[in-house]
């Protein structure tokens, strides 16, 4: 399928850009390694005490509830906000859309509405949705495992009025789309309910630091995405801002949606919508 039959498709009409190639080229870079992933300092924490358990077993715990998450989540669909921006060229935008997650774990989005500038949508957030949507087809590549990571027992944190574990993560291998930094583990289920670093290569000289924190609200017993903010470091555009608001998750919803190829055209939303 091409952009041509997208528009056609799902009626939005195509926003044209006025930055030099120089400029759009950098921005479609930033949102195609590995996603994103707010940039807040990590929590400060005393002196570790010794683990509740081996950090082995805590993180086969860990592993297994992720699969029982990532079961819980397919064939559902989530409202989403996404919120952009460039502050040094004073341009933001912000999409409103379905997320529907398969029953095999492929990622579609159904643009609802569009707000703000064409750059925004066309290198910024169209970008972002074409990466999520690849990088969902490989996974178990970057995904937090023994294999990609070692791990470390931190110490305990609150977390919402429940107890959670921290663990520091390190990379095994320099690898685009992994990142050093934490992971918090509810005490309880081992479901995720933070993950924050940097990423500990990029992609491109052009882009100097990647860091993100993604945060999750727990119902029943699985890890549902709540937010997650991003901020990318370049060399010539100064800070580029990614957040992202999960409104609600369901199960009943179509599978229909945007692919890989679609997702490409997704921010053009608003040009015909505001006419």
């Amino acid at each position: 399928m091409n952009r041509n039959w997208y528009i056609r498709e799902t009626g939005l009409d195509s926003a044209r850009c006025t930055t030099s190639g120089v400029q759009r080229s950098l921005l479609k870079l930033l949102l195609t390694v590995g996603l994103v992933a707010t940039i807040g300092s990590f929590a400060a924490l005393g002196e570790p005490k010794a683990p509740p358990m081996p950090e082995q077993e805590m993180v086969s715990r860990y592993v297994q509830a992720t699969r029982a998450q990532q079961s819980a989540l397919r064939g559902g669909t989530e409202e989403v906000d996404i919120d952009a921006a460039v502050p040094k060229f004073k341009k933001k935008g912000k999409l409103h859309a379905l997320k529907n997650i398969s029953k095999l774990g492929k990622i579609t989005y159904h643009a609802l509405g569009f707000s703000g500038d064409g750059i925004v949508k066309t290198e910024v957030i169209a970008n972002y949705l074409k990466a999520e949507v690849e990088a969902a087809q490989g996974q178990s590549n970057l995904s937090i495992t023994p294999q990609n990571y070692k791990f470390k027992y931190k110490g305990t944190q609150d977390w919402n009025g429940r107890q959670v574990y921290v663990l520091h993560l390190n990379p095994r291998e320099k690898k685009v789309g992994l990142f050093k930094g934490e992971l918090w583990l509810d005490a309880e289920t081992y479901m995720p309910v933070r993950e924050q670093g940097s990423f500990v290569k990029s992609p491109s000289f052009m882009l100097k630091k990647m860091q993100f924190v993604r945060d999750y609200e727990l119902q029943n017993g699985v890890s549902i995405p709540q937010r997650t903010e991003s901020r990318v470091e370049t060399r010539f555009f100064g800070q580029v801002e990614l957040n992202i608001n999960y409104l609600t998750f369901s199960k009943d919803a179509s599978e229909a949606g945007l692919g890989a190829d679609e997702a490409e055209a997704v921010a053009d939303t608003a040009a015909g919508e505001q006419q």
